[in-house]
């Protein structure tokens, strides 16, 4: 077993911590206007679409996977709604990414579907539930006479 294979589970959980809070700032910059976010004192109204729904998913879904609270599935979300960003808003401008200014919602995109596919990790709040809920099962189930 070599170096790579031994690190893995930390490499994946610290890639999904960065990633998730990462695009959790991105959420409360846009939503609070803190962080030195780009918005410049302009916080979408509630509701605003995209904007405020973009914001809500970024604050919300990356503090889920950055905690890896419901991994999969708010990956899913947070990777569609950056294909839906690059698409939809950056796409029109030009054909690349570096054209178009969408390098972040691509970056984001591929990385939030790294992590659906790959799960949660060993160091997440889904494995220990998951560890904990095992060890319950295996508490209540009646001795097997040999």
């Amino acid at each position: 077993m070599g170096l790579f294979d031994r690190s893995r589970d930390y490499i994946l959980a610290m890639f999904r911590v960065l990633v998730g809070f990462l695009f959790a700032c991105h959420g409360a910059a846009t939503l609070f206007d803190v962080l030195g976010g780009p918005n410049s004192g302009q916080v979408p109204g509630a509701g605003a679409w995209p904007d405020w729904w973009a914001a809500v998913i970024q604050l919300f879904g990356g503090a889920l996977v950055a905690v890896g609270l419901g991994t999969r599935a708010s990956a899913v979300l947070c990777s569609g709604s950056m294909a839906y960003a690059y698409f939809v808003e950056h796409q029109s401008e030009a054909l690349f990414p570096l054209e178009n200014g969408g390098e972040r919602a691509a970056m984001f995109c591929w990385a939030f579907l790294i992590i659906a596919f790959s799960g949660p990790g060993r160091w997440a709040l889904d494995s220990l539930i998951q560890r904990q809920r095992a060890a319950a099962r295996s508490q209540k189930s009646p001795a097997v006479p040999a």
